[in-house]
């Protein structure tokens, strides 16, 4: 089920940018495939977000080959493969900062010629790769083509009528060579995770169709991008475009610099977009749309509705995205009626410095909105005008995020470029009395009678003393022994003093891409964040992220650190493969349904980094200079989307300072906006081993005091957290910590262990650590295995996704002090650990448990010590059905 709901969300995400006919393959085509990434496919970006452990990862050659569907080249394809033996594929440092493209085959023009003759037409495979702590650079084998690359594709093209050229990439690259070369067809396949080479061969053999839709603007020029000019500097980028990100920028002031629009992407069949009907009611506007398939193909369609304000005070770009839609797959011939709705006030401005009179206001200033509906935001075409006669405050806010240093920002001015200068604002005066709960010390309450309404969390957290409160406070990893094996954090009761008031230790690790588990225990890798934003799809990301909510669950994670939903500020950003676009609400939308799929299984996402991360280079150090309005509309408007919609409890902060404050210690991040403008009510925690602040003496500092104060309530990661509590309890004596401050942080942490997977094993059983064992007495017994050895395999078919255990009668004849490891696999995926110890001889017993999903699955038992003897495994179930 997994495997089939990423490759629909590789085929929808596809962004096709051209097509002269040449796709879909045609049974039979005779094809050279050239390029060395047909067979070493980029499955994700680099670092925390893509190092996931795989049992397998397809390419784009095999993956063509085992489709038996057009005829390849096997003359090329022994020659890239014999190159590739002697030019192994490079993956840097152990993985993590990998070159951004591979060396590439040099290929001579007879060979090119003889192939041309051999086949009817040639696909050519490009990939680049970059990711955590490594940005692109505008160079060749980066942004820009290498010089082999444009090379082969030179050569290529001269001799080939029809070539398609794959992009295997995380983000949009340099694409001026498309026209000047006369490519056929070109098409965006993104990083499709392990299954995503299979999905892209379906695809161009017509077995799924493309309906992608391009997340950002494709321009001519890398210095055509507003942000350009500072994106390099290494200790502060001023922000000096504001609003005007992207398509904002380039629909109002740079139309011709655009090579691909943003939302452009096309079919393998054609539609006719009619608006049928626009009205207005009750603040609310509705458009029907009709959408015909008039092609010869079946297909989707995305239909996109953009907002153009002509204010009297607040400066505006052309087109801001308001709404869209995915239509169902329609056949030739068949139409959909899409409804589209949004309210009048989301096309509210925020005005930070009171041009219209009402500062720290979302205003509806007076002057005409027009309505815009289309297929991306070039050809959407005008369907609906209203006029606002007098200025409508739609929300009064407080001014937050001051600026530290004067600077100029862009405004529209009647379609050209101007500037008005940001004032120094001085410094916000937020902080509120935080009310101390008294002290009352250990009178047995214990958090799962908070869990069973027997206690309020007040009494509970007043049982807690400041040394108990600042152990709280800090998380503890990489691979912490307290959680399980090879996982990226852990956080509550780290200590035995808080594990006696009954706080679990829960898990998190990474997983915007897939689970990454640094003991090499094996994940499924998944699509990265463009691929899933040019799905344009929510529901369909819902989906695939319930199934990895359920292998997190399986898995003992409580939070998976991710999704990532900083914006596409510039195509360098070493991290937008994770992220998902240069629109704000589409960012939102897309990151709504992830988080939503992850809590279906209980398990939290961890929306990061929170805030304005967009760029790897000093990341933490940077000064992001940013006015209020555009952290408002563009930087902070997609975590404000999914913390309304309250599908997640866990937000991480960003490394980054914006206006001189650190993203961990900044008041007006994590609780003037977050909790008291949003109204989030659960954890936040730091990057790892992020910085604080600076000193008075200028230098960069790790000081616990700052997230404690602006409630960012845990400090990740240090090696052990009870040896950091000193530190905090010193501050408190000191007066720079309340104990309350404290108490409130405490609170929120504690409320969000109450809804872990973790905490409710913790109260039902045994503990091993913080992990509940299952209770076989409760338990259905499935089935009964005798003398197991290494590599035994059962299946067994679920009706409902459930709990099951299970149970091994084992002996070993070493000593009690050898750690013996059996891993328990669950559809060739790693799924559970019996952690075993040698026993001089006797026999004793082992559990685990393992979340089985719905359908026919496979178990398997694997131990490479034969010292191990499995005399007897027992399978049990949590339901009487499965």
């Amino acid at each position: 089920l997994v495997k089939d709901t990423a490759k629909q969300i590789n085929a929808e995400g596809a962004v096709l940018l051209e097509n002269n006919g040449m796709l879909p393959l045609k049974k039979g085509d005779k094809v050279a495939v050239f390029g060395r990434i047909q067979t070493d496919y980029y499955k994700s970006g680099t670092g925390s977000g893509g190092k996931v452990n795989t049992v397998y990862t397809t390419n784009i050659y095999d993956s063509l080959k085992l489709m038996d569907y057009i005829e390849l080249d096997e003359e090329v394809a022994e020659i890239y493969h014999k190159w590739v033996i002697e030019n192994p594929f490079d993956i840097g440092e152990d993985g993590w900062y990998q070159p951004w493209s591979q060396k590439e085959m040099p290929l001579s023009e007879e060979l090119v010629k003889n192939a041309a003759l051999r086949n009817d037409k040639a696909i050519v495979v490009l990939g680049r790769t970059a990711g955590e702590g490594r940005d692109h650079l505008a160079k060749a084998g980066s942004y820009l083509l290498s010089d082999e690359e444009y090379d082969m594709l030179k050569k290529v093209s001269a001799s080939f009528k029809d070539v398609c050229v794959l992009m295997n990439v995380g983000n949009v690259i340099d694409m001026k060579w498309v026209k000047e070369l006369g490519i056929s067809a070109v098409m965006y396949v993104w990083q499709g995770g392990q299954d995503g080479a299979e999905a892209v061969a379906e695809i161009l053999c017509g077995k799924k169709y493309p309906s992608g839709k391009l997340s950002d603007t494709i321009v001519y020029d890398i210095t055509d991008y507003a942000a350009y000019k500072d994106f390099e500097k290494p200790d502060e980028i001023v922000y000096s475009e504001d609003i005007f990100v992207g398509y904002r920028y380039f629909e109002t002031f740079a139309k011709e610099k655009v090579v691909y629009p943003f939302g452009f992407g096309l079919s393998y069949t054609k539609f006719e977009v009619k608006t049928k009907s626009a009205r207005i009611s009750d603040n609310k506007i509705s458009l029907t749309v009709t959408v015909k398939n008039i092609g010869n193909y079946k297909g989707k369609e995305v239909i996109q509705v953009y907002y153009e304000a002509i204010c009297k005070n607040i400066s505006c770009p052309s087109r801001q995205l308001i709404a869209f839609a995915k239509t169902k797959e329609l056949e030739v011939g068949e139409s959909q009626n899409v409804i589209l709705e949004f309210l009048l006030s989301d096309m509210a401005s925020y005005d930070d410095i009171g041009v219209s009179g009402n500062k720290a206001c979302y205003i509806l200033d007076e002057g005409l909105y027009n309505i815009y509906v289309g297929t991306d935001v070039r050809s959407a075409e005008l369907v609906h005008s209203c006029e606002i006669e007098k200025i409508r405050i739609v929300q009064q806010l407080k001014s937050l995020f001051p600026a530290q240093m004067e600077f100029d920002r862009m405004i529209n001015n009647h379609g050209k470029v101007d500037w008005e200068t940001i004032k120094v604002s001085g410094e916000t005066d937020q902080i509120s009395t935080i009310k101390e709960i008294e002290f009352t010390g250990d009178k047995g309450i214990k958090l799962a009678d908070v869990y069973n309404s027997n206690a309020d969390i007040e009494s509970f957290i007043a049982q807690l003393d400041d040394h108990q409160l600042a152990c709280l406070s800090q998380g503890e990893g990489m691979n912490s022994p307290k959680v399980r094996a090879g996982t990226g954090g852990a956080m509550g009761g780290l200590t035995q003093e808080l594990q006696d008031f009954g706080i679990p230790a829960i898990c998190v690790t990474d997983g915007p891409s897939g689970l990454r588990f640094d003991n090499g225990d094996s994940a499924t890798s998944l699509p990265n964040g463009t691929l899933l934003a040019c799905t344009w799809n929510k529901e369909l990301t819902q989906k695939l992220y319930s199934y990895e909510g359920m292998e997190a669950y399986a898995q003992r994670v409580d939070g998976v650190l991710g999704p990532g939903i900083n914006i596409h500020r510039y195509p360098l950003c070493g991290r937008n493969f994770e992220y998902l676009s240069e629109d704000p609400y589409l960012t939102g939308v897309i990151a709504q349904g992830i988080c939503a799929g992850l809590d279906e299984a209980g398990v939290s996402a961890t929306i990061k980094h929170f805030a304005a991360n967009n760029r790897e280079l000093e990341r933490g150090t940077v000064n992001m200079v940013i006015s209020e309005r555009a952290l408002r509309e563009i930087y902070l408007r997609p975590f404000e989307i999914v913390i309304k919609d309250n599908k997640t409890n866990m937000v991480m902060t960003a490394y980054n300072r914006i206006n001189g404050i650190y993203c961990a210690s900044n008041y007006d991040l994590n609780t003037a906006i977050l909790r008291e403008e949003w109204g989030f009510e659960g954890l936040v925690m730091t990057d790892w081993w992020t910085r604080t602040c600076v000193t008075l003496e200028g230098k960069v500092s790790k000081n616990r005091e700052y997230p404690i104060i602006a409630q960012n309530d845990v400090y990740m990661v240090n090696n052990d957290s009870e040896s950091i509590a000193k530190e905090i309890t010193d501050e408190v004596t000191a007066g720079k910590i309340s104990r309350g401050e404290l108490q409130r942080n405490a609170i929120n942490i504690c409320n969000v262990i109450l809804s872990t997977p973790t905490f409710e094993r913790y109260i039902d059983g045994d503990v091993v650590g913080s992990a509940k064992l299952p209770q076989i007495s409760k338990m259905n017994i499935v089935g009964e295995y005798k003398n197991i050895s290494s590599g035994f395999e059962l299946e067994i078919n679920v009706e409902n996704p459930c709990d099951h255990a299970l149970e091994i009668e084992y002996s070993s004849n070493e000593s009690e002090l050898v750690q013996i490891p059996v891993k328990v696999y669950l559809n060739e995926q790693s799924a559970a650990l019996f952690m075993l110890k040698g026993t001089g001889g006797n026999i004793l017993n082992g559990l685990t448990g393992l979340y089985i999903m719905r359908g026919k699955n496979k178990i398997k038992i694997e131990f490479a010590d034969k010292s191990v003897d499995i005399k007897n495994l027992k399978l049990y179930t949590s339901r009487v059905e499965a």
